[in-house]
């Protein structure tokens, strides 16, 4: 059965009940003070009147702190702070973000939901915020491997385009750990000092490190379980070596290649351009959707209930999205 009939994509009473069943799973919490067990809704509220609404708009999840006598509702203290967009539209907007593998643009987003171009925009980027992960647990472990890489990717404000290598161009450094999550960085080289430090606070020390013959890894792989490296230079992308119990391991970095391929098609063919200072937001979106994606059993309806989880705590302005 089709997703898109669901009640909370279409009526804002449902769309209130949904998502504070996902941010309250206790029960309403008051904003202002925290009191989970004084309180009352509040029925029948209506917005004052204006030009558009002459009787004024029906004010759905209103509640009414008994403790502290303040009004609040389940879009405090989240990305849905301060929106004058539906909230069924916003969970309309989380649902496409998360069902399309590449993106979807913020042109697409204004045509379907029917809103201008500017609340599409500042929409997708508040959705990335929810996508965000705060979770810097050390990747890997005994017995697994994580692939690092970096990339090149868009163009520097104010840097001439060269003719060989990537000085103009953004550069991105990723770990993903095969069959789990993707971590990715926006830095400003791949020097030592910044690619170092990264990976030694990212990954755990009884890991098996995957990388390609960059000098920059050398510094740090006989800090881990092992370091195999393949040499991309001489047209190498993988082998088969067998470790010590006899088990045969696959020497390449093609699992986070595959992550930048997924990444790259959707920043050219889907956003086509992106300021420097809005990549990590981008680079949290692309690792989300891989880090929940369906080869780990994650369908699109879970992979967008967990970024609306996400929603909590990450307020976002224009002023700082812009």
């Amino acid at each position: 059965m089709s997703v898109l009939p669901r009640p909370y994509f279409h009526d804002e009473a449902a769309a209130f009940e949904h998502v504070e069943a996902m941010l309250w799973p206790q029960g309403p919490v008051c904003h202002h003070c925290g009191s989970m067990d004084k309180h009352y809704k509040l029925a029948g509220v209506r917005s004052k009147p204006s030009k558009k609404n002459p009787h004024g708009v029906e004010r759905h999840g209103l509640y009414k702190c008994a403790a502290c006598r303040a009004q609040f509702t389940v879009r405090m203290g989240t990305i849905f702070e301060e929106s004058h967009l539906p909230l069924h539209k916003w969970l309309q907007a989380i649902h496409l973000m998360c069902s399309s593998k590449k993106g979807i643009s913020s042109h697409q987003l204004h045509r379907v939901l029917e809103c201008t171009y500017k609340t599409a925009w500042f929409l997708s980027h508040r959705i990335r915020e929810a996508m965000r992960s705060d979770d810097f647990t050390p990747m890997g472990g005994n017995g697994k491997f994580v692939e690092v890489d970096e990339t090149y990717i868009g163009r520097l404000a104010g840097v001439p385009k060269q003719r060989t290598g990537a000085a103009h161009k953004n550069t991105v450094l990723t770990l993903v750990e095969r069959g789990g999550i993707a971590r990715s960085f926006h830095i400003d080289s791949t020097s030592i000092a910044k690619v170092v430090p990264i990976v030694r606070a990212n990954i755990a020390k009884e890991t098996a490190l995957m990388t390609d013959e960059a000098h920059v890894y050398k510094r740090v792989g006989g800090e881990f379980a092992s370091h195999s490296r393949v040499e991309h230079g001489v047209n190498e992308y993988g082998r088969i070596k067998t470790n010590g119990a006899g088990e045969r391991i696959n020497i390449n970095t093609n699992t986070v290649e595959g992550f930048y391929s997924i990444f790259k098609r959707g920043m050219k063919g889907v956003y086509q351009h992106c300021a420097e200072h809005h990549l990590h937001r981008y680079l949290a979106e692309f690792d989300f959707r891989y880090s929940n994606r369906s080869a780990m059993g994650i369908e699109d309806n879970v992979r967008s209930l967990i970024a609306l989880k996400g929603a909590k705590g990450k307020r976002l302005t224009y002023r700082q999205a812009y």
